[in-house]
């Protein structure tokens, strides 16, 4: 699959509503008197923003307004989705003092965040195809409330499957969803009669027999959820030859995937990997910026 870098911007992707969230990240950390800034003016200053550890810079949007809301500018040294190598200047700002630190934190822990998660979903993504692996890694919705816009971008900027944004975007049947109905199919046909024929439908599954359940029912993915080794690769073969030409379907393995298990999810009968690895307990890239004193 290839990455959305490719076609476009990615900052096409973002809502009208996003610049809102913005003005709320800078009045959560401004909510009463700039204290500090009282000391340092107004003169007018360029500050180099350093990249401190190797990573791919994902986030310029979102710096680009914190910035713009303050009245400064910015000038980017690095593209959107480049990797780079430690210390880089990545850009350069310039507006008043008093500004260009009002920004300064805002700016710099979005950048380190949404960074960090775009370097790590583009390991998986190199560290998969490396191995082989030809369908689709992707994140989930376990992302911060308040933060997940950011969090699926750099998902997006890493070159991976944001998967579903929230719980409005693709029907999911999870555990809970099934055992209150009674059964997958049960859960399949009430889900269909209000989502109808727009909404893809995943279904949860925790061995081969309730997989045959819900392709049986009509499910578009089949999650096979935490089954791996030999059984996940076992299972997944079975099922691709029992249903070829008979229903279509995705496969896909979720579960307790990291980094140090990746490639033992991976095979020719998965469709899809998604895993939370690449936003949860993430290491940030670290950021600074240095005010010029002349």
């Amino acid at each position: 699959m290839t990455s959305a870098l490719h076609f476009g911007n990615p900052e096409h992707l973002l809502p009208p509503s996003w610049r809102s969230q913005v003005q709320q990240w800078l009045s959560e950390d401004t909510p009463s008197f700039d204290w500090a800034g009282f000391v340092v003016g107004e003169e007018y200053r360029d500050a180099k923003l350093l990249g401190k550890r190797k990573g791919v810079l994902a986030g310029k949007p979102f710096v680009d307004e914190i910035f713009k809301q303050l009245n400064c500018t910015i000038e980017w040294h690095v593209k959107e989705g480049e990797s780079f190598e430690p210390i880089k200047h990545i850009a350069t700002v310039r507006g008043a003092v008093r500004y260009l630190l009002l920004g300064e934190r805002v700016a710099l822990n979005v950048l380190s965040r949404c960074s960090g998660i775009a370097s790590m979903s583009r390991w998986f993504l190199d560290t998969s195809r490396d191995a082989g692996f030809k369908g689709i890694i992707a994140g989930t919705r376990k992302t911060t409330p308040g933060f997940r816009l950011v969090e699926k971008y750099g998902m997006i900027v890493g070159g991976i499957d944001a998967h579903r944004n929230d719980l409005s975007s693709m029907v999911m049947l999870k555990d809970n969803h099934i055992w209150s109905k009674g059964s997958i199919t049960n859960a399949i046909q009430a889900v269909r009669s209000v989502a109808g024929f727009s909404l893809r439908l995943d279904v949860e599954v925790r061995d081969e027999k309730e997989a045959n359940e819900a392709i049986d029912a009509g499910a578009d993915v089949i999650m096979l959820d935490n089954l791996d080794g030999e059984e996940l690769h076992l299972v997944s073969k079975r099922l691709k030859e029992k249903w070829t030409g008979k229903r279509h379907f995705l496969l896909e393995t979720s579960g307790g995937i990291e980094a140090h298990n990746l490639t033992e999810r991976l095979g020719d009968n998965i469709d899809i990997l998604s895993t939370s690895a690449v936003h949860q307990n993430v290491q940030h890239i670290d950021y600074s910026m240095k005010i010029s004193r002349d």
